[in-house]
């Protein structure tokens, strides 16, 4: 009798069990160098990068540039670049300021503090940073101008169109409401964090129960059930680990008392509060939510990765490839007006270097997050990571005491390694 009759089955590998579990090794990949850098930054720091209140910064600082790195996947799948996205978010921040600030108090009567305010300025520079998206992508798909030469204009363009805009001054303060939107001075709370996240927690499941019975009834492969419920407890111990910790960042005293004073309340003694979710990282929720709906969900998602595949191929199966290009820079120009509100709206005020060089931010958070500069591959949640590390990179050199200059070296190594990698997984990988 032999050894292996002796010892009985074999003990399943690791390597088995990561097939089983069906998840992207890439992704896995990133989470990994994630987890390390924030562990090496933590111990550098004395503890310090780890904790809640650094969470809670570091989460409303990802929300602009992650907004954005979800439009520029769709841009470079479909093997096109948007240089501009940064000079873009400063035109149309100086087009919301100055809407509630200057326009429509003068022209329309709307005080600051008035509740349509700060709808009105949004809408207002969603409306033209869809218009110069579109205007772009035109240029691109109609006149057949490269994407790169068209957004490296567009970049010296808008950065100065915002200057003129602004007659080059900071326009500020704004509007109460809309300051809300930067996730320093509006969140949920903890009772309503701790809502979001049970309803979060439930959806979450609630899709996986439905991924796997509608593989099912397809009689494609599924997940064994013991792997399904690793993905399920990993994902609900994430979410609700994410919230606790928000909500662990207690809100200062001198700030508390002025908000039960402002509402003409005693702060009882003894009470704390925690801030809970931003309402910026709600937007960013939304914002990825919606894209990947798009991307994966959508004929119009389908046309894009079609395209970025083999661009000859998809126009020769009947897509309007050029009204296509138009259509994803428009979404590209949109989502810079929410980051520019969510940017400005941190700030308290639009400044004339507000996302100055938040173009090479975002296509670096893409490309790290696995979108190919080939075209045809991207994820939107990959690139929301690929944001959250580049800002957790930028956060822990400046809490260690890097200079600026050293930051900047130290990102474009990482952009070009992170390049280096994919290469060389798409070659191991065949793609």
């Amino acid at each position: 009798m032999s050894d292996d009759t002796l010892s009985g089955p074999k003990a399943p590998t690791a390597r088995n069990l990561f097939a089983a579990l069906q998840l992207d090794t890439r992704l896995l990949g990133m989470i990994g160098a994630f987890v390390v850098l924030c562990l090496a930054f933590n111990f550098v720091t004395g503890g310090n990068f780890l904790t809640p209140r650094n969470i809670f910064n570091l989460t409303i600082q990802t929300v602009s540039v992650a907004i954005m790195a979800t439009g520029m996947v769709f841009i470079i799948v479909t093997r096109h670049i948007d240089l501009s996205v940064g000079a873009l978010l400063a035109t149309v921040s100086a087009i919301m300021a100055v809407t509630q600030t200057q326009f429509l108090p003068q022209v329309v009567g709307l005080e600051l503090g008035h509740p349509l305010i700060w709808v009105l300025a949004i809408v207002a520079g969603v409306i033209a940073g869809v218009i110069i998206g579109a205007f772009q992508g035109w240029m691109v798909g109609y006149l057949g101008i490269p994407a790169f030469i068209v957004t490296l204009g567009g970049l010296l363009v808008w950065r100065n169109v915002a200057w003129f805009i602004t007659d080059g001054q900071t326009i500020g303060p704004l509007d109460e409401t809309f300051k809300m939107l930067g996730g320093i001075d509006g969140t949920l709370g903890e009772t309503w964090s701790w809502v979001l996240g049970v309803l979060a927690v439930l959806v979450a499941v609630l899709l996986q129960f439905n991924n796997r019975k509608r593989a099912q009834s397809h009689d494609f492969p599924v997940k064994p059930l013991w792997a399904e419920g690793v993905i399920a407890v990993v994902t609900v111990a994430a979410i609700l680990g994410f919230v606790a910790t928000l909500n662990a960042y207690e809100i200062p005293l001198p700030r508390l008392k002025r908000m039960f004073a402002d509402a003409g309340e005693t702060l009882p003694e003894g009470l704390t509060m925690g801030y809970g979710i931003p309402y910026s990282v709600l937007l960013l929720i939304a914002v990825a939510v919606a894209m990947t709906v798009v991307a994966q969900r959508t004929r119009l998602g389908r046309y894009i990765f079609a395209t970025g595949g083999n661009p000859d191929a998809a126009e020769l199966s009947g897509i309007n490839t050029r009204f296509l290009t138009v259509k994803i820079f428009a979404i590209m120009g949109g989502l810079c007006a929410l980051a520019g509100a969510v940017a400005s709206a941190r700030l308290g005020f639009s400044t004339n270097d507000i996302g100055t060089l938040d173009e090479l931010r975002v296509i670096a958070a893409a490309v790290i997050g696995g979108t190919a500069l080939a075209g045809g591959v991207g994820t939107i949640y990959g690139a929301i990571l690929g944001a959250l590390i580049m800002q957790s990179l930028q956060s822990g050199m400046a809490m260690v005491g890097v200079d600026a200059p050293l930051q900047n070296i130290v990102v474009g190594i990482v952009l070009v390694f992170a390049v280096f990698v994919d290469i060389l997984y798409r070659k191991r990988t065949g793609d």
